[in-house]
């Protein structure tokens, strides 16, 4: 069986990937997006499904507005001795972990490993009935970068460190080192890498007999003459109990499409991981567009971004940017979203979108929704969401519905209404739009109403650290009564229409 590159077309950005028996797990960051810190499952490494989150909520102030960008950020999971450990850091909080004893089920609440500003991308090892801890620097807020440290902690951590040790200096071979990876084999300790930048990169490994090091350094993985840029942040990742077959996930920034995982081969010469397609057992190898399953297992995993809101909740797919409130929404005979106070003129810091992942290259989306606006400044609409967003929306005004289609950015001025408005009388609207990808510096999309008469085209923007984002909202200028009742939301991958 054989599988094409990316493995998961969708943001998921900065994946770790344990194995535990027959089962991978992966964890990738969510930032400022509740519920945060999603979990994913594998039989083969191909072929994913979202199952769970860490987080319900960022238990931190100031969360309860929209914060871009912060949150979440790369976190790591680890098995060790019957327990899940996901170490998640918070840009401005610290390092903290949860556990659990079953991936699929109940997190615990976040405890603090190290806290204070600026660490970033931790992971852990275990040694001598230890814990240690390797992190890095985020330079908004430690004022500097391109080194890595370690704490120490005990074997269950639970004990808060105090200080660290840096053990790394990568200004001069491996600038802007970050999202480090801890791992034990053989004689050595490795912390795998990327370096160079997110979307110009590359992935070195570091290895050592000692914890703190010294450290040698070896270029792993670069781009190569593949189209693959920035190949790196990542996880390296054993396929069976023998520990002679291993794999590489990393991710590949796509501008508005977020950022991909990908999946290359390993191959170890002289104690060194090299990934992808390697021609010289010197050099680092480049990716790969295609290759065999690591596990000769195929199922029916997928990530499924339509919703019929037939259920108690809402899908797993669906989050927020900022902690949601309960009067945001409810399960009745469909997704039922009251218009909410929100006396903005743009919806670039507005809370309550309820938003997914852009879900393939090439899409088409259409929701239809039935229209309980009652007041003046009541609103619904269907957005794709980024630094600059545009979005097509019914909203009343005077007494009366009217359809507009608009843009804005996050932080810019008052929303700019680009149709004219239309009066619309009908007590259902369906909105919908189409995808389709150029390169992967351009996801075009198009809304569509009634036809030809009434569409605009743009282009998507990445969002703050994350990809473009589509979903639906409900709001009003006041408290109101209105609401919008969404039926369902269908997405269709249309990627045989067009060539990759």
């Amino acid at each position: 069986m054989r599988y094409s590159n990316p493995v998961l077309q969708a943001d998921y950005s900065d994946p770790d990937v344990i194995r535990v028996g027959e089962d991978f797990f992966m964890v990738a960051s969510s930032f400022n997006h509740v519920p945060g810190v999603p979990v994913l499952h594998s039989k083969n490494l191909v072929e994913w499904r979202l199952v769970n989150y860490v987080l319900n909520e960022i238990p931190f102030e100031g969360y309860d507005k929209v914060r871009h960008g912060n949150g979440a950020w790369a976190p790591s999971i680890r098995f060790h001795d019957g327990k899940y450990y996901c170490l998640i850091p918070f840009p401005d909080e610290g390092i903290f972990v949860s556990e659990t004893d079953d991936p699929f089920g109940e997190w615990s609440p976040l405890r603090p490993l190290l806290e204070g500003k600026g660490y970033e991308d931790p992971c852990p090892v275990w040694a001598d009935g230890k814990c240690y801890v390797v992190f890095a620097f985020a330079k908004s807020r430690a004022g500097f970068n391109s080194e890595l440290a370690v704490f120490e902690t005990d074997e269950q951590l639970v004990s808060c460190a105090h200080s660290y040790k840096k053990i790394y200096d990568g200004h001069d071979i491996s600038p802007n080192i970050e999202g480090p990876k801890f791992l034990k084999k053989g004689r050595y300790f490795y912390i795998l890498a990327p370096a160079g930048g997110v979307s110009t990169g590359w992935q070195v490994a570091l290895r050592s007999e000692k914890i703190y090091g010294p450290y040698e350094t070896k270029i792993i993985l670069t781009q190569g003459d593949s189209p693959v840029n920035g190949p790196h942040q990542g996880a390296l990742v054993d396929i069976d109990d023998s520990k002679e077959k291993w794999a590489f996930l990393h991710f590949q920034d796509m501008n508005a499409y977020g950022r991909a995982v990908h999946l290359q081969p390993v191959k170890w010469v002289n104690d060194w991981p090299l990934c992808g397609e390697v021609t010289d057992d010197n050099l680092a190898g480049h990716p790969v567009s295609d290759g065999e399953y690591p596990v000769d297992i195929r199922t029916d995993f997928n990530i499924e971004p339509s919703d019929g809101f037939d259920g108690e909740g809402l899908s797993l797919v669906w989050q927020v940017p900022a902690t949601p409130k309960a009067e945001w929404f409810d399960m009745k005979k469909g997704l039922k979203l009251n218009c909410v106070s929100y006396d903005y003129n743009s919806i670039g810091n507005m809370p309550q979108l309820i938003m997914q992942k852009v879900p393939y290259l090439n899409f088409s989306i259409k929701t239809k929704c039935r229209l309980n606006l009652s007041e003046d400044g009541d609103e619904t609409g269907f957005v794709v969401f980024g630094r600059t967003y545009a979005y097509i929306c019914v909203v009343r005004r005077g007494g009366q519905n009217f359809l507009e289609i608009r843009k804005g950015a996050i932080d810019g001025d008052a929303d700019e209404t680009l149709c004219q408005s239309q009066p619309y009388d009908d007590n259902f609207v369906t909105f919908q739009m189409s995808a389709r990808y150029e390169d992967k510096n351009k996801l075009t999309y198009r809304f569509t109403f009634g036809g030809s008469a009434f569409t605009h085209k743009f282009y998507a923007d990445k969002g703050v650290w994350t990809g473009a984002k589509i979903g639906i909202y409900a709001r009003s200028r006041k408290d109101s009564p209105g609401s919008a009742t969404f039926k369902y939301f269908k997405a269709a991958c249309t990627d045989n229409k067009y060539n990759r």
